[in-house]
């Protein structure tokens, strides 16, 4: 089963990355969430899948689609005693006809439908719990988040609370993904910038 996730995560990553970089070879996320930037102090002490379904994606206008992702989370401890987070998604979303577009310029008809990618380096300052709620290798298993249009998702649950004792302290120095639709265009909802549109 977990060679089978590899397998899978491998061949979404490549066909994304095939057509996103074709479609903007200006955003490479991967630059960002990738283990040089983080100063490591020995292996992962978290290196784990998680399957997403149904989370709500915001753009400039408000909630615009429903995503579901492939979620693949890696934190290292580093020299100072924090931990790097490495978070990286790969999946596709849902346009939901009536909303905003994401860059906002026009509203959905529901048919602009796509894939997308991307993730966020996170700075935890916290104590490692030394039992976890979830394993620390592997897969988490598939969470339906059962979000709305308001942004209401009863089933979401925050990934840090399961490794990190209360009291952390979470931080995201950087954050991007790209978002890109057959014939209806790409968007980059970005730390460094918003661009493009999906409409």
């Amino acid at each position: 089963m977990k060679k089978l996730l590899s397998i899978t995560i491998v061949a979404l990553a490549l066909f994304l990355s095939t057509s996103l970089v074709q479609a903007d070879t200006h955003f490479d996320w991967r630059e960002e969430v990738n283990p040089r930037q983080c100063d490591k102090a020995g292996r992962p002490v978290v290196n784990v899948v998680q399957n997403v379904v149904n989370d709500a994606d915001s753009g400039l206008g408000g909630y615009w689609a429903f995503d579901k992702y492939i979620r693949h989370i890696q934190v290292w401890g580093q020299q100072d005693g924090s931990y790097c987070a490495l978070v990286s998604y790969y999946g596709t979303f849902d346009a939901q006809a009536g909303q905003p577009s994401p860059g906002n310029t026009g509203t959905l008809d529901g048919n602009e439908d796509g894939f997308m990618q991307g993730g966020y380096r996170a700075i935890i300052d916290g104590t490692l719990k030394s039992q976890p709620s979830w394993p620390r290798y592997g897969s988490v298993g598939t969470f339906d988040y059962q979000c709305n249009l308001s942004g209401d998702c009863p089933g979401r649950v925050s990934w840090p609370d399961q490794y990190f004792e209360s009291g952390y302290g979470f931080s995201q120095p950087w954050w991007g993904w790209i978002y890109r639709s057959p014939r209806h265009g790409v968007w980059i909802n970005s730390i460094g910038g918003n661009s493009g549109d999906i409409n």
